[in-house]
């Protein structure tokens, strides 16, 4: 077992920041990218953040993190700060002593996860988060590996233990037209969100192709090359399949 106060880690290693995020959670947030992911999605714009090993902008302790969201106070104390990625929970650790640091000074919390990840870091990270948004790649076991290289076991372990815990959570869905944009498996994710009442918003998500040319700076071939992003009609229709089953906000 892990003891209450979370293990110091010397530093995280922080892709970028963003000070004035108003997408990552509710209100202005400041926003946190972390390096590293075990994922590789076919449909991801940040591959520059995969590579846990790769030069970043910032490597600091939990305290210095905390020093420049305090420069943004004004700003961000209403709505609070967001660890995102790649995958956060791949420095679990460093983001629990984060948290803590932020519940202290005030400020609420969000961690923007794919679930991936899933340990008693994670769940000591979990302790000091107020709001989760995960994301649902698809409940298809046979879909999953070829959309992301690893198996749902985590993600679906992860809802499960928000559910159990009562974190509220929103949920994100990145609908990709030949994969994810399909009715059926629309209904499928749609009827699944519906048992759990920690959920309290969920996010459709048009697959996009602006994050091309990072693939292009990194020589990786774009594994969606001959896919269009998803039209403004196929949007609409997963939204309109999610209201038919869920009880709470749906947005896209």
């Amino acid at each position: 077992m892990l003891p209450d106060t979370p293990t110091r880690v010397n530093k995280g290693r922080i892709h970028s920041l963003e000070s004035f995020g108003t997408v990552d959670g509710p209100g202005i947030r400041f926003v946190v990218f972390m390096q590293g992911c075990p994922l590789r999605c076919l449909f991801c714009h940040n591959p520059d953040t995969w590579d846990a090993s790769r030069p970043v902008q910032y490597e600091w302790t939990a305290e210095q993190l905390l020093e420049e969201v305090r420069r943004y106070w004004n700003f961000i104390h209403r709505g609070g700060v967001t660890c995102t990625g790649g995958e956060p929970l791949v420095q679990a650790q460093f983001v629990a002593e984060f948290f803590r640091l932020c519940h202290e000074a005030g400020l609420h919390t969000c961690l923007d996860t794919s679930g991936s990840v899933w340990n008693e870091h994670v769940r000591q990270a979990l302790s000091h988060t107020d709001l989760v948004m995960l994301d649902i790649k698809t409940l298809d076991d046979s879909l999953h590996p070829r959309l992301t290289g690893m198996s749902r076991t985590n993600n679906q372990a992860m809802l499960d233990y928000l559910e159990q815990q009562g974190i509220p959570t929103w949920i994100r869905h990145v609908v990709v037209p030949s994969l994810t944009d399909n009715d059926e498996r629309l209904h499928a994710l749609a009827e699944h969100v519906a048992h759990y009442s920690c959920v309290q918003k969920v996010e459709i998500l048009p697959y996009h192709t602006m994050g091309r040319y990072k693939y292009e700076d990194l020589h990786i071939p774009y594994p969606l090359a001959d896919v269009e992003p998803l039209s403004a009609e196929r949007k609409q229709n997963a939204i309109s399949i999610f209201r038919q089953h869920v009880a709470c906000e749906v947005v896209g």
